[in-house]
């Protein structure tokens, strides 16, 4: 069974690590949001960047489990059965919007954010039928990590600002203990958006400190 490590960004791979014995299935599913967000990254022609999310949208459906064999992620996630996670399909939507969108407005920044964070939060919680409040906290983030790796100030400002628009969304809930990573991604994404800050590109010394007081203390 593979375990790509090695690949992750530093951010999800310190997740990942508070996951339990769901470790493993946190860092094959960031490991697949990386893979969405390299294609975003890489892709300069939006008909051929559709086609590429298009062939992992019939991975994903295929339950046959044939397509997309050799392709190092998709093993991963088949090999541990979560390539059927809720979710992904939403992620894909989600990314999709930065893929064909040549300029992202507020509607696309609100389904971006649904799809990516919402879809991705979903996956990683791995409930069918997530509350509203867990889909408004991946919004949150997903704006937030959007914040970090946009060229386009205008937008990664928008993005902040709209994330803090749905803070009232996620409010205080209880959050079950497997849901843990998430609750620390969450509140590293709150405490800049609260601030109008945007998130740090990277895992700087600061995000690393408050994100071990908020595994130990909570906040």
């Amino acid at each position: 069974m593979m375990d790509r490590t090695d690949d992750l960004a530093p951010l999800a791979r310190l997740l990942s690590g508070h996951a339990g014995r769901l470790a493993e299935r946190h860092r094959a599913l960031w490991a697949l949001d990386q893979r969405f967000a390299q294609i975003a990254r890489t892709t300069s022609d939006a008909a051929i960047g559709q086609m590429r999310l298009a062939w992992w949208l019939g991975v994903v459906s295929d339950e046959a489990g044939v397509k997309g064999q050799g392709e190092p992620v998709v093993n991963w996630l088949r090999a541990i059965g979560a390539l059927a996670a809720p979710g992904i399909p939403a992620m894909l939507d989600g990314w999709e919007v930065l893929v064909v969108e040549p300029e992202i407005d507020l509607t696309g920044l609100r389904d971006y954010a649904a799809g990516r964070g919402g879809g991705l939060f979903q996956a990683l919680a791995d409930v069918a039928d997530a509350p509203d409040w867990l889909i408004a906290a991946g919004k949150v983030w997903a704006l937030w990590d959007l914040s970090a790796h946009s060229g386009d100030e205008a937008l990664a400002d928008a993005a902040i600002g709209l994330a803090r628009d749905l803070l009232p969304q996620v409010g205080d809930p209880t959050w079950p203990r497997a849901w843990k990573p998430l609750r620390i991604a969450y509140l590293l994404a709150r405490h800049d958006v609260e601030r109008r800050q945007r998130a740090p590109v990277g895992l700087t010394r600061n995000m690393a400190w408050r994100l071990m007081r908020i595994a130990l203390v909570g906040r």
